[in-house]
């Protein structure tokens, strides 16, 4: 029975990946690169620091990278944060947790401001206090700084006595790579085969499918 549980964010606990890939879009388009939504969908989990050097050349990414993500951050603000929404039964899901003496732990790609406003979005802000975001992580998912990251500050949590629950394959392997466990959510648009091929040992369709299926899923057993 794991004693501590890691979430991922974006795609887990609220409906963000269309948004993401989105402005993504709209600010490789502003740079003069037209990269297709469903390409950059697929990249969604990863870091700009992965996730530039799928489209870009180290002398463009080197030219005009952090300006683009700097530009990519303003643009998911201004134009696309307004429309994104907490996945259905997040808090109730992080409360049944927490009532069985779950320690828990948030691990995003996300950076340090915009994890915040996530947790508002998800109706957690008050439930989960030790989080890690890409400011602690040296490399973004699937490397496993953030969840090594996250299991430091849960003191006392050795790898095997956690899971992580994300939505993407970069989740799953980067958990491994950690020697965490890893429950798979399809609420990012990846597939059950998809996730389970990464690693996952276990997937549902969203928390709310989660807390369903509670008492028969990882998070209780093994």
């Amino acid at each position: 029975m794991p004693a501590a549980v890691i979430f991922d964010v974006d795609g887990t606990l609220i409906d963000s990946v269309p948004q993401h890939a989105q402005a993504w879009q709209d600010a490789f388009r502003d740079f003069g690169h037209d990269i297709p939504f469903e390409d950059l969908r697929r990249q969604i989990g990863k870091g700009g620091d992965l996730l530039l050097p799928v489209f870009l050349s180290e002398d463009e990414i080197a030219e005009k990278g952090d300006a683009l993500e700097k530009h990519r951050s303003n643009v998911l603000k201004e134009r696309y944060l307004p429309t994104i929404k907490g996945l259905p039964q997040v808090r109730a899901l992080i409360e049944r947790l927490l009532a069985d003496g779950k320690r828990l732990a948030l691990a995003s790609s996300a950076k340090a401001d915009e994890l915040k406003v996530y947790k508002k979005i998800a109706d957690i802000e008050d439930l989960i206090d030790i989080e890690t975001s890409s400011d602690d992580a040296e490399e973004s998912k699937p490397n496993p700084d953030i969840f090594l990251a996250a299991l430091k500050r849960l003191d006392g949590i050795e790898a095997g006595d956690a899971i992580v629950v994300g939505d993407t394959p970069y989740d799953a392997e980067a958990a491994g790579k950690a020697g965490i466990r890893t429950i798979g959510l399809l609420s990012g648009g990846w597939t059950a085969e998809e996730l389970k091929q990464s690693g996952c040992i276990a997937t549902y369709r969203d928390p709310a499918d989660l807390l369903a299926h509670y008492t028969t899923s990882p998070l209780v057993g093994p």
